[in-house]
């Protein structure tokens, strides 16, 4: 059988939730919003798979530099360079 290289490999911990946190997340999380030049962590949510962005950007903190749709643009540095994640509001946290 052919191995498998989808976005979601190598993900068996990172994507998991713990046995309390499993089923529906809150309808809150979905419509939090967030203003330009906020710091924002990146937490993928595993139950909603739209607008998820790549599992290397789970735990990072990144800045909102836009929006689309319902979706928001961060720059995110990934090593010297900086990349631009696009991620629901599912997978982002304000930062404290």
């Amino acid at each position: 059988m052919a191995k498998s290289h989808g976005i979601q490999r190598k993900t068996r911990y990172k994507l998991s939730k713990s046995v309390r946190a499993r089923g529906i997340s809150p309808v809150v999380r979905a419509i939090q919003e967030f203003e330009e030049g906020d710091a924002v962590h990146i937490k993928i949510d595993p139950s909603r798979h739209c607008g998820m962005p790549n599992p290397k950007f789970h735990g990072k903190t990144g800045k909102v530099v836009g929006k689309r749709g319902r979706a928001f643009v961060l720059t995110v540095r990934d090593g010297d360079a900086h990349k631009m994640v696009i991620a629901f509001p599912e997978h982002l946290s304000a930062q404290k």
